[in-house]
């Protein structure tokens, strides 16, 4: 009898092990609503927001943008995106938790606006103000049924407990900028050659 609650003990404990804060560790980093569903925008439309403005975890930092609601165009997950566009060029920023010296790589699904006149539409992703990468799509033959998102990353590497990930639209097109979706982050370099696109 003695044998076997030894045994259920270790096990106990093994079970406890293994639900420690050394698991949660490997856990992703907490990039919170990347798919921007929330709050809710209005279904078939969109909130106009601007600097000084959020958007759930994310701040509106600079001009505008506009929090796309379900059914307005097709989002690239969940039911919202955000253009960041909204009467002009804006740009959307959240802090995460890293750790100096880790590499991260930032995952999007970047389209454009394909309202207005179509043609490039183009931005940047920064890291703690830093621009790391500049990017553009082209909305030429795009619709609201069909916007054409592509996966775009990048990697970084971290300088300190906390990392500004901010997206701002470099496009002087008005109301129509590109639009972004589906962001994640997680530790480590990316596997393929299209880290820096």
């Amino acid at each position: 009898m003695v044998a076997i609650r030894a045994y259920v003990t270790t096990v106990a404990a093994a079970g406890l092990l293994a639900l420690a804060p050394s698991a949660a560790l490997a856990a992703p980093t907490a990039l919170d609503d990347g798919s921007f569903e929330y709050p809710v925008a209005p279904a078939n439309s969109f909130n106009a927001l601007k600097a000084g403005q959020t958007i759930g975890p994310w701040s509106v930092d600079s001009g505008s943008v506009d929090h796309i609601g379900k059914g307005f165009w097709q989002a690239a997950d969940g039911d919202q995106s955000v253009d960041l566009n909204g009467g002009g060029p804006g740009k959307v920023s959240q802090t995460i938790r890293t750790t100096a010296g880790k590499t991260y790589t930032v995952s999007y699904a970047l389209a454009g606006n394909p309202e207005g006149n179509q043609g490039l539409r183009t931005g940047r992703v920064l890291i703690d103000g830093q621009n790391f990468q500049d990017f553009s799509f082209d909305t030429t033959g795009k619709t609201r049924a069909n916007m054409g998102y592509v996966g775009r990353q990048v990697t970084f590497v971290a300088t300190g407990a906390t990392t500004t990930l901010s997206f701002a639209s470099t496009s002087a097109t008005g109301a129509y900028g590109p639009v972004i979706d589906d962001v994640r982050v997680k530790s480590g370099c990316c596997s393929c050659s299209t880290c820096s696109d």
